[in-house]
């Protein structure tokens, strides 16, 4: 009874009990099981008998609509058996035919590594012949060969795939008898990167019919809001939703813990989360904590160290030894390590063994990450704990303030944009170097557009019309000029100790690695020091900074055309094409919330055209007297940030991927205007998708400003840390106006 011993304690704490905002008791819950028919061949039947399996209902649902040769989205909670629903499927259609090969794709290569570990026991102990081999960037040259020609179950990553589909000639064995591919988390596959693996998937499509195969997808997924829609996306095939868990687990406390909620500023989000942690290794529960940066999963392992030395503590994130992370892994699975500290790299499906506790310090972002973390505890069915402590954001605090909403609330939708034309450009390009474009293949591959992307890249002499299709005819490999992360062909190299660390566009290189920045990079900061406009080349050095940077922008937007237009009571709510020009003229130095100094910056403005929402507000609603006696610009601006916090409560996204802009009289609209748009060039189907959840989004935006307790803004409601005017002007009492005006226009509307 250690969970209720721990929280009897907090509660006997006066600052603890304050900070508690709500404890959420789930009962546990019973498995639901089910039978296959035809039942499964006899060798992989005694594998499960020996280790005392039997199928979920989920599971065998699975792999019935498999063999009716369904593509399915598997979308059920963390350590639901995910992964033996996949695989018995493959091995069963190893068994039944010897030619048969399968592509397993997983985002990570801790996760690829511990897959392999759990498909090569399955074939050791079944003699069900497979030969599994991970193939990715680590592959020694010298058996690339030797796994292309022999192994019948490959697992890999989009970005390898990237790289060998123009040789794909030399996988001609393999891609013949392709019988399934494997999406293994895929909701990890969503906005640009996600919009990049689906075109990505589609020519791997094309290149297994070239050799007459016709694999089936199968997808497996945390819960998300729109998996047939997210699927369907990924893929360009229908597919089967399998969402009804019968996977078992014990009871579940889940807190919410709010280190603001006393007023008190001595108290931080990291160090409640070091005081939590000790507590819980205290009671003797095996605790794992995330956190949001490499840095700071380092910071909190040290200070849990100095106070609590008798116990075993680690911290475990990316750029550690795969050696060092399989002990790590090792030492938490058999309990020889009681506690550890991670970034979201061991968010995924890992098998940890029975973890009592997990503290999430900051919401990671999304319900699913949120509900995947905290399914990390308790994962052998017994009592667990799961605790998120609040930062003191909009979104955060919104939760902290409004429990129900937190625990009621759905998952996000994934979103995957398949209309932006920079993203296809590169993949007509990558395709046309895989074999002739043929135009009976546009449709299909890349949507209406692509006629007229064709005939660009033929003006441009990177396409030329063969007798066959469109051969590729560039100077360098198309696969090298379409990077999977990023939009565009113009793109900046951070380097540091003369290693390409990361790539960035314009846009993007301007607002995070702009002179004198402080980059954060897979959660260290590295500080710029060189930064070539000619070159695009930027040179950084790594450094444990305690401060951060953030750029002073204008922005001004013109109106291309319209997209989609609603209406409700005199409020005008579009979608469409916009030009967006992004002015950085000066960067603040701050640490934590106190700016050091604000330095001038002379860079040119970025140009681009993107996707954006905006709505205009009529006369009625400005003459109304509570609003007439506020000042409209600081209301318009702060219900955009008030939007743009919630966003991420609707759709799975960073609010540093959508920009926002208002004026007191907009001169494309000529009325008061507040508009939200894509930060990335082409847009990729964020503000599409709230466009769409227009009433919703209001109305989580209203809540959030109308409860909190500040009375002229705050950073847990209308301030914004990337807003470019420094958040002024900004008029709180005018937003929760505003905002509740726009929920009674479209409440009538309902």
């Amino acid at each position: 009874m250690a969970v209720p011993d721990l929280l009897a304690d907090l509660a006997g704490d006066p600052h603890a009990r304050a900070c508690m905002a709500h404890v959420e008791v789930i009962p546990a819950k019973k498995a639901e099981y089910a039978s296959l028919r035809p039942p499964l061949p006899e060798i992989l039947d005694a594998y499960l008998k020996d280790r005392g399996i039997r199928l979920y209902s989920h599971q065998a649902e699975a792999i019935n609509a498999i063999r009716r040769g369904e593509n399915i989205i598997l979308t059920t909670e963390t350590a639901s058996g995910k992964s033996l629903a996949f695989s018995l499927p493959v091995f069963e259609a190893l068994f039944h035919d010897g030619d048969t090969t399968a592509l397993l794709l997983y985002p990570t290569k801790a996760l690829a590594n511990d897959q392999l570990t759990m498909i090569r026991g399955m074939e050791g102990y079944t003699g069900i012949r497979a030969q599994a081999a991970i193939y990715d960037g680590d592959t020694p040259s010298h058996r690339r060969s030797l796994i292309r020609n022999g192994s019948r179950v490959i697992l890999s990553n989009p970005h390898e795939i990237h790289q060998i589909l123009p040789w794909h000639h030399k996988w001609s064995g393999f891609f013949r008898n392709l019988r399934y591919i494997v999406i293994d988390e895929a909701h990890r596959y969503r906005g640009v990167f996600g919009s990049h693996v689906a075109f990505l998937l589609r020519r791997v499509m094309r290149i297994a019919r070239m050799y007459g195969a016709e694999p089936q997808f199968i997808l497996s997924t945390a819960t998300i809001a729109n998996p047939g829609e997210f699927a369907q996306k990924l893929t360009g095939r229908p597919t089967t939703v399998i969402a009804s868990d019968g996977a078992p687990h014990g009871t579940r406390y889940f807190v919410l813990y709010n280190p603001f909620a006393t007023g008190d500023e001595g108290h931080s989000t990291h160090g409640e989360t070091v005081d939590l942690m000790q507590r819980c290794m205290e009671k003797g529960m095996q605790t794992l904590v995330f956190t949001v940066s490499r840095r700071m999963a380092e910071v909190i392992t040290m200070r849990v160290r100095q106070v609590l030395q008798v116990y075993p503590v680690s911290a475990y994130r990316a750029g550690y030894l795969p050696l060092e992370r399989r002990a790590l892994e090792e030492g938490l699975r058999e309990g020889k390590i009681h506690g550890a500290v991670t970034t979201n790299a061991l968010e995924v499906g890992i098998d940890l063994g029975g973890l009592d506790a997990v503290i999430i310090s900051g919401f990671p972002g999304t319900m699913t990450a949120t509900r995947q973390q905290a399914g990390r505890a308790g994962r052998r069915g017994g009592e667990a704990l799961a605790m998120l402590v609040g930062f003191h954001n909009p979104l955060d605090q919104f939760f902290m303030r409004h429990p129900p909403a937190f625990f009621s609330r759905p998952h996000e939708h994934a979103i995957i944009d398949l209309e932006n034309p920079y993203i296809i450009g590169g993949h007509i390009l990558c395709a046309a170097a895989e074999s002739p474009l043929r135009p009976a293949e546009y449709p299909d591959l890349f949507g209406e557009d692509a006629s007229r992307l064709i005939t660009s890249f033929e003006k441009r002499g990177l396409l030329k019309s063969g007798r066959e299709g469109w051969i590729y005819c560039g100077r360098g490999r198309a696969v090298e000029a379409t990077a999977l992360t990023g939009i565009g062909t113009e793109s900046f190299q951070v380097f540091s100790g003369g290693r390409v660390i990361e790539t960035l566009n314009r846009a993007q290189a301007y607002r995070e690695a702009h002179p004198g920045a402080v980059l954060l990079h897979q959660g260290d900061t590295y500080l710029v020091e060189d930064f070539d406009l000619e070159t695009g080349r930027i040179r950084v050095r790594a450094e444990d900074l305690d401060i951060h940077t953030e750029p002073l922008t204008n922005v001004d937007i013109t109106l291309l055309g319209m997209r989609g237009h609603l209406e409700a009571g005199g409020v005008d709510v579009s979608f469409g094409d916009v030009e967006v020009v992004e002015a950085t003229w000066a960067y603040r130095v701050k640490r934590y919330d106190e700016v050091i100094r604000t330095s001038p910056l002379n860079l040119p403005p970025v140009r681009f055209t993107t996707r954006a929402f905006w709505f205009t507000i009529p006369e009625n609603i400005m003459k109304m007297p509570t609003l007439a006696a506020c000042d409209l610009g600081g209301a318009l601006h702060a219900t955009e940030h008030a939007l743009i916090a919630m966003m991420p409560f609707l759709v799975q996204c960073d609010r540093r991927d959508v920009g926002g802009f208002s004026a007191s009289r907009f001169p494309s609209t000529g009325l008061p205007t507040v508009l939200v748009y894509d930060g990335h060039e082409g847009g990729i189907g964020l503000a599409e998708k709230a466009y769409e959840l227009f009433p919703e989004l209001c109305t989580t935006a209203s809540r959030l400003v109308e409860s909190c307790t500040c009375t002229v803004g705050c950073p847990s409601c209308i301030y914004s840390p990337k807003c470019g005017s420094d958040n002024m002007p900004l008029d709180k009492e005018g937003a929760r106006h505003l905002l509740a005006a726009l929920c009674r226009a479209f409440s009538r509307q309902e």
